[in-house]
């Protein structure tokens, strides 16, 4: 389901009314969002404004962790998703969003990357928790 991010409907911050002065434009669009999962590594293709791409991740089981001491960063396997201070929903479904906590052969890693909109699931190891 094709969602609006158009403002034609909003009151004005006086609290006056606003009467639409036209209809909605295909650039106001959004979509639905993609919830990123571990498994077999899927892209979705997404067509950009100017004819561009963008890739959304809808699973994977790699991240590329970076380890703040060494200042090294590997690509190591993701083994499962500890917390997910977004949404406690998101956790039991076991989707990997920004914040996420997820176990790697490292250890614990908080995800620094956008994976539904980045394609792509970056991660910073934890020290000592």
């Amino acid at each position: 389901m094709v969602q609006w991010h158009g403002d034609l409907h909003k009151r004005k911050p006086t609290g006056g009314r606003r009467r639409p002065h036209r209809k909605k434009r295909k650039y106001e669009r959004g979509g639905e969002p993609v919830l990123t999962m571990i498994g077999e590594r899927k892209l979705r293709e997404k067509r950009a404004k100017g004819g561009g791409l963008k890739y959304a991740l809808v699973s994977d089981i790699y991240a590329n962790v970076l380890d703040p001491d060494r200042r090294i960063a590997r690509k190591v396997k993701i083994l499962r998703l500890l917390s997910n201070p977004a949404s406690r929903d998101l956790e039991r479904r076991g989707v990997i969003t920004r914040g996420a906590v997820i176990e790697t052969e490292l250890g614990r890693a908080k995800v620094t990357s956008r994976p539904g909109q980045d394609g792509v699931v970056n991660a910073v190891l934890l020290r000592g928790e």
